[in-house]
Order: structure tokens, then sequence, then C-alpha cells
């Protein structure tokens, strides 16, 4: 299959369940290697599904929804071991699983790690102090916090199911393996930056462009030796680039589960992984907690989703400080730190995008059978 004929069936009912663990033979792509030092998840007490799960006050088959959504990879661990682990007789343990937006997480990861290091100031700092060319664009003069928190005030449409939306147009230029670059700056102003979260993959991609001018190295190269190769992980993981190198950062990574695994283990733990510190625990907090009236979950007014949102992270409504890297087509990496648990979900809900709601996304069930799972452990 080739790039144009992929993202033309994206959302529209089209079986991705092997699409999803070859993107590499349809994409460009660049290679972070497996770590020198592999840290592999200690085995734990297993542990069975849950039968049901609750959701909207009715009971819902636990295996018919997992079924329901192409799930090929389901692991849990459980104070960093592994408490149960399936994957569907199409997929595996060693299938490389395209992130989607899962990847922003990690991009929030390691820009926190180039913080730590100097490399940026400070988040309050402008995109524009770092990327020029966003001059008279939507991004001229916004803080980078404000684009880490999705509040960039930049117009955009993310309706997957919209042959018209900005996600759409974005997609030819997936296909086309043109500029993401050159993409960014073409976006008009439509809000107050720092006034209304808005979820859009474009302020993620614009993260990635400041990330690359900071480090003075691809996000690939940076992120090998920051984070990949610290987390101990234990096969290579892939970004799709464009022609010209640059990686889709707002979902182009492809690892495995257990890889996967890992970036909601170092959140877990406060930014430590494997006896070392590989991120501040203070950026590690602030990625998770939100921390102004737009950015709260429940229905504000002031956001497009009822979650709420930190650095590319998502925080649900709730007393256990749980939150999630969530990408499309119900791929998840869930933590729930007040029962020690982490989740990953990968999946190939044919159905996602055929309508912009939770019949068709299906992610607040998601949730709720995450959080059944994490208090049967």
């Amino acid at each position: 299959m080739d790039r144009a004929t992929f993202t033309a069936n994206l959302f529209r009912g089209a079986d991705q369940r092997q699409n999803f663990q070859t993107m590499k033979d349809i994409f460009p792509t660049s290679t972070m290697t497996p770590s020198p030092t592999p840290a592999p998840f200690a085995e734990g007490d297993r542990i069975t599904l849950p039968d049901q799960h609750l959701f909207e006050g009715s009971a819902r088959n636990s295996a018919d929804f997992l079924a329901a959504t192409d799930t090929m990879a389901l692991l849990v661990l459980k104070d960093g071991k592994v408490v149960y682990e399936n994957y569907a007789d199409w997929g595996g343990a060693d299938r490389h699983w395209m992130s989607m937006s899962v990847a922003k997480s990690f991009i929030s990861a390691t820009m926190g790690i180039a913080v730590d290091e100097g490399l940026i100031g400070s988040i309050e700092e402008k995109v524009t102090d770092y990327r020029p060319e966003f001059a008279g664009s939507a991004y001229d003069g916004v803080r980078i916090k404000d684009v880490l928190q999705m509040s960039s005030g930049a117009q955009w449409n993310e309706d997957y199911s919209d042959p018209e939306s900005d996600i759409v147009r974005f997609a030819t230029v997936m296909a086309s393996g043109s500029s993401f670059d050159g993409f960014a700056p073409t976006l008009p102003r439509a809000r107050e930056p720092g006034s209304f979260n808005l979820y859009n993959s474009t302020d993620t991609q614009v993260l990635g462009m400041v990330l690359t001018k900071a480090v003075g190295r691809s996000i690939t190269s940076y992120m090998q030796e920051k984070l990949w190769h610290p987390l101990g992980m234990e096969n290579p993981g892939y970004w799709i680039t464009d022609d010209f190198g640059m990686e889709m950062a707002f979902g182009g990574l492809n690892a495995t589960a257990r890889d996967y695994a890992k970036i909601g283990e170092l959140f877990r733990n406060k930014g430590i992984a494997n006896g070392r510190r590989i991120v501040s625990e203070d950026w590690v907090t602030a990625s998770v907690t939100p921390d102004a009236p737009h950015l709260m979950p429940g229905d504000t007014g002031l956001s497009d989703s009822l979650l709420g949102y930190g650095y590319q992270w998502w925080v649900p409504e709730g007393d256990e400080g749980e939150y999630s890297a969530i990408g499309v087509y119900n791929q998840f990496v869930y933590v729930n730190p007040t029962r020690n648990v982490t989740i990953v979900k990968l999946s190939a809900n044919q159905n996602y995008g055929a309508s912009n709601d939770e019949k068709s996304y299906r992610e607040f069930e998601t949730f709720a059978l995450l959080k059944t799972i994490a208090h049967r452990t």
C-alpha cells in the first residue's frame, strides 16, 4: 500500500489492523535503536480481566468492547510488574504499532528534558524566539506553554468525519510527503492564546519544530539519547517523517506495547526510570496537572473536550489522579498513580471517526474499562 491510499482510507471504516503494524513499509521513517541497557519489566501475579464495566449507567461486556475496538494489545502493570498481557492473534508482543497521538506525550517529555538541560530557556518564551518563520501566523508571539497545553489560539478543526477539516487537509501533506514544517505557519489565529483548550495536532508539530531548533538536531537523535535509551527500550522505535526528514511529531511514533508502557511508568514514578532521573519531577507534575480554567475537566465552556489537559497529557475527572496519553483509533497509555497501575491499549477501531462523538470514538468508555481494570489489580 502507498501512503496516498493509506491516508485516503483513514476514518472511512477501512480495516487498519495490518497497516498500523507496518507503517515503516508505507512511509519514510527514521529509527531510534534499542537501548544498549534494555530494562524488561518484571512479572507479577497475574490478574483476570473484569467480565463487565459500568458505562453510562449500564453494565457493558468487557471482552465484547475489546473486540469491537479491534484491540491488538492490552498490557497491565501493577507496581511496575506485568500482571496482564494479551495480544490479538493478528498482532503480537513484537509488533510495532502506530502511536497516533500517544506520540504527543513522548514529545512533551522530551521537551521537558530540553528545558531541564537549559536548551529551552523557559516555556514562557515565545515560539517565534526559536522559529521566526512563524511571524505573521497563528503562532506569532505565542508562549511555548500555550502550545503545550493545546491553547495556541490557532484556527483548527480536528473532526475526522469532516472531509473538509484541517486534520484531513494535513493528511494530504502526509500523503504527498510535503513539508510538515511548511504546513504549520499557514494557520491563522482564531482566539486569544491561553484562553481556550482546542485540540490541535499542529500545535504538537510546532513543538517538534521548536525542539529541533533548540537542541540542534532531529527529534529522533535527541529522543534516542535522552529518553529512549535511558528508559531501557527493548526494541527500535520508528518515526514517520516527511520527504525532508522531519518527524511527524504529533502522531508518527511506532513502538511495541511494552515500550509504550515505559513512558507511563516514567511519569508514574515522577520522572525516574531504572534508578536515574530522566526528567524533572516538576515537569512531570505540571504535565499532568491542569492549571487554568480552560484546562479543567468537565463542561467548562472553555474547551472542546470534557477531559482536562496538561502538557500533552489528558486528565479525566476523578479522585485518583488518573491521566493518559491518547491516540485516535483507541491508543491509550493510561496511568492511575493511586493504584500504581499503568495500562497500554493498542487498537484499530474501525468505526473511529465515522462520527464526531463518543459513539464512534469510545474514549470515555475506554476510560471506564481501564479504571475498572485498575481496581481489579
